[in-house]
């Protein structure tokens, strides 16, 4: 089959890899219809997370059609129209009966702290990802979901992740009835996690980005204010300045390790790698939330330590909550939001790209051209 396959860091090509098999009896192989190129996916391809083996295929956000089931499947069937959550989970485990199923004790043997990932390195259990023509879904009695009939498969790719992600950071922030709500990063978490902050009662919403084309489009599909932070000399000062020189009431990290705004954080976590990535957004959120405020972390960052101003958290009296998204625990609610048109996930997608360009299309979405927000995988022989 074809696939997208990393051969090092910034170096990505389509490629020719074994079609994956039945594993356990559980598993179930999906062919593919729709993937996307996830902003985390960057910080893989950028060379930041550790692990990260050549041969490895990404994806972790994919939509597909169930080919075979394992023997012990009793769920699905060859046929059904699945998404697939970016979580591999078991179901069973002591934080998957409190859904916490980004924490899953039984599906990631490399680590303590987060579950198993699609086609996110080895510390994330060294699973294949569904930048490809098909992949081998563990767990298929617990994991997929069956997409509506009616739902539009652009729709249903963006709620294994992208979507999720964004509404869990705004229900994260604990967001009351009239709050300000100040969201770093308007790439397509940051731009769901906007909206997902009207959902949830916000008064206010706050973006805070550094690319034009970016702070446009979320001022068009979230309804919300913009801050360039190039053209701010303290963002901290900015936005009390805009809050009643109180500060926000949330402050949500939809950026992670790459942040920019900062010489000696990216030289220190992005050039240097002596931290776990940039914690420029961090320093903005703690220093600028109004005290007693509430801050949510949904940035991916790595595994090691960050330089950070916890005594100013501490003395300020934050709430700081941070997580994998549990995408199964939240897609009843955002199917009803899709369905019945307050939301409608595809309108972020700008690019459609064939699976065989996937360079190019790493390509584009790293760099920022020609106004890309979100890319879509389209694998040979499926319809466009």
């Amino acid at each position: 089959m074809l696939a997208m396959n990393y051969r090092g860091p910034y170096r990505v090509r389509a490629s020719q890899v074994p079609d994956p098999a039945i594993e356990h009896p559980n598993d179930a192989i999906v062919q593919v219809t729709r993937s996307c190129i996830c902003g985390s996916d960057l910080h893989l391809y950028h060379g930041l997370v550790p692990d990260t083996r050549v041969g490895t295929v990404f994806g972790h956000e994919f939509v597909g059609t169930v080919v075979e089931v394992g023997s012990s499947v009793q769920s699905l069937k060859a046929g059904d129209r699945v998404l697939v959550p970016f979580n591999v989970f078991c179901g069973t485990c002591y934080f998957c009966q409190r859904e916490l199923y980004g924490n899953c004790h039984n599906t990631n043997p490399q680590a303590t702290a987060v579950g198993g990932i699609y086609g996110y390195s080895h510390t994330a259990g060294g699973y294949q990802g569904g930048q490809a023509q098909y992949v081998r879904v563990p767990m298929a009695d617990v994991g997929p979901t069956k997409i509506p009939d009616e739902m539009l498969l652009e729709d249903a790719v963006l709620l294994t992740d992208a979507f999720p992600t964004g509404y869990q950071a705004a229900e994260m922030g604990g967001i009351r009835e009239g709050e300000t709500v100040v969201v770093f990063g308007a790439g397509p978490v940051g731009i769901f996690a906007a909206k997902s902050a009207w959902l949830l009662g916000a008064g206010r919403v706050i973006v805070v980005d550094g690319v034009d084309y970016r702070l446009d489009f979320v001022r068009r599909f979230a309804q919300c204010e913009t801050v360039d932070f190039r053209s701010v000399d303290d963002m901290t000062m900015t936005l009390k300045k805009m809050t009643d020189g109180l500060g926000p009431d949330v402050c949500i990290d939809c950026v992670g390790a790459e942040a920019a705004g900062n010489f000696l954080q990216r030289m220190t976590g992005v050039r240097l790698k002596l931290q776990a990535g940039s914690a420029t957004v961090l320093h903005w959120a703690i220093n600028s939330v109004r005290k007693g405020g509430k801050i949510s972390i949904v940035g991916v960052y790595g595994p090691t330590f960050n330089m950070l101003p916890i005594g100013n958290a501490v003395n300020k009296g934050l709430t700081l909550r941070m997580n994998q998204a549990s995408v199964k625990r939240h897609l009843p609610r955002l199917i009803e939001h899709v369905q019945s048109g307050r939301v409608e996930p595809h309108k972020i997608i700008t690019h459609r790209v064939p699976l065989e360009d996937v360079a190019d299309a790493y390509h584009l979405f790293s760099s920022k051209l020609d106004g890309c927000i979100k890319a879509v995988l389209i694998p040979p022989g499926v319809n466009a």
